[in-house]
């Protein structure tokens, strides 16, 4: 992830908005009205708005639907597009809009000099996919490997933990990222070592 100054990408238009966009440039994918993923990057995000640069832009008034890493799912209406990137206005339920505020603070309190994104490792499928995951008060869920970095993890499980959260996957630290429709991404706290996958990648968790 990469925090960068305030830009204004030349646009001209009288800046209106009522909260202040973070400059962030976040890994991800977008589904347009055609209903293919296409992969992106953000350029800036606040809880009304987003800014993507992606290879297909789409129409003015199309629906959008973002899955940012370290964020999770976005819905909006796209408001502008240019060349090389397009803006949409965020459609949000006010309790998801309040998440994303503190998701965004999260952000910024871990990363205020701004960092590179660590966590684009090559990920693998774990043959066995079976694993646990421990709340912070002792809680335990049975939850499924999607796929195993050295870096994090995604997983499906039926809990939801906050943004920023520390949980336990097996015996592994580690601190939610984000939030997909039937899961979790996180990242460990302690990178694995460059050998966990080189003879049994589909150890338990």
């Amino acid at each position: 992830m990469t925090l960068v100054a305030r830009q204004s990408f030349g646009l001209k238009f009288q800046e209106r908005r009522h909260h202040e966009r973070l400059k962030l440039a976040l890994p991800g994918r977008y589904m347009l009205g055609d209903h293919q993923e296409h992969p992106c990057w953000t350029i800036n995000v606040s809880p009304v708005g987003i800014a993507a640069q992606g290879e297909k832009r789409g129409l003015i008034g199309e629906r959008v639907v973002f899955y940012i890493d370290q964020i999770g799912r976005l819905e909006g209406i796209i408001a502008r597009s240019f060349d090389t990137w397009f803006a949409a206005k965020l459609q949000l339920a006010p309790s998801k809009r309040e998440q994303l505020k503190e998701t965004l603070a999260w952000l910024i309190a871990r990363h205020p000099q701004g960092v590179p994104d660590k966590r684009l490792r090559h990920r693998i499928k774990p043959f066995r996919r079976r694993a646990t995951l421990t709340m912070p008060d002792g809680r335990q869920y049975p939850a499924a490997l999607v796929d195993l970095s050295v870096q994090g993890a995604a997983l499906n499980v039926g809990v939801s933990p906050p943004i920023g959260s520390s949980v336990t996957i097996g015996q592994i630290a580690a601190r939610v990222i984000r939030h997909f429709a039937t899961g979790i991404a996180i990242e460990f706290d302690d990178e694995l070592p460059a050998n966990t996958f080189d003879v049994d990648t589909s150890r338990s968790l």
